[in-house]
Parts: structure tokens; sequence; C-alpha cells
């Protein structure tokens, strides 16, 4: 299986180094069954329409924050979201931006807080 693919994006101050997911299968595994990030910072979901674009702990080992983006910036934060290490598909939970986003952004638990997210930050993908 092929990794997914990586780039550079800048969120408030910090460049990261992200894994991008691309393709349907890359959007359903995400980071599952990872073990932690092999020296990337996250990885990005970038989607072909605005919508409130859910979000599971599928095979999650550790937690994550999850940040939603609509043009660049940042509509909401899922902060320390747990695994799910019992939960059936059908039990795991579904998390969701409160308004529509057209990018996902999940980093290691703690991050939004440890570098002052907020609502309305931006998000850039220089080119």
């Amino acid at each position: 299986m092929r990794p997914p693919s990586t780039r550079d994006i800048v969120l408030g101050e910090q460049t990261l180094h992200v894994y991008v997911a691309e393709t349907i299968k890359d959007m359903y595994v995400g980071l599952g069954g990872r073990e932690d990030l092999d020296g990337k910072d996250g990885m990005l979901f970038l989607y072909d329409y605005p919508g409130r674009h859910g979000i599971v702990m599928r095979d999650m080992l550790f937690p994550i924050d999850i940040l939603w983006f609509s043009e660049g910036q940042l509509v909401d934060i899922a902060p320390a979201v747990p695994v799910e290490p019992q939960a059936s598909e059908y039990e795991l939970t579904s998390y969701r931006p409160r308004t529509d986003a057209t990018m996902v952004l999940e980093l290691p638990a703690g991050w939004a807080a440890a570098h002052d997210l907020k609502i309305g930050d931006m998000l850039f993908i220089p080119l």
C-alpha cells in the first residue's frame, strides 16, 4: 500500500510537515493503526466541497486534536479526542464541526492548546 503524500503547511507561527489524505482510502484509514506520526506533525484532509465532515477514531492508538477549516480559517476544534479501542465500527463517536468546513487537520492531542490556537486562526498551504 502506498503511503499518503506529505507537504508543508503553515498554521499560525508554525510550519508543519503533514501527511495529506488525498484518496477515499487515505481518508478512511487516516492515522489509524499508527503508533505515532513517524516524524510528521499530523494529517491534513482536503475535501472537494464544504460540509460538516465527520472524523472517527477508527483503529487510533493515540489521542489527537481535530481542527476544521473553511477557506483556510479555523472554524472549530475538538481538543484531545480520546482513542476508542473497544468500540465497534458502529459505536465509534463521530466528531463534526459546528459549521461547514473544507479541510480537517489532525494533530497530536494538546497541540492546539500548547500553541494557543483559536477560532479564526489561518492555515496556509504554500504552493
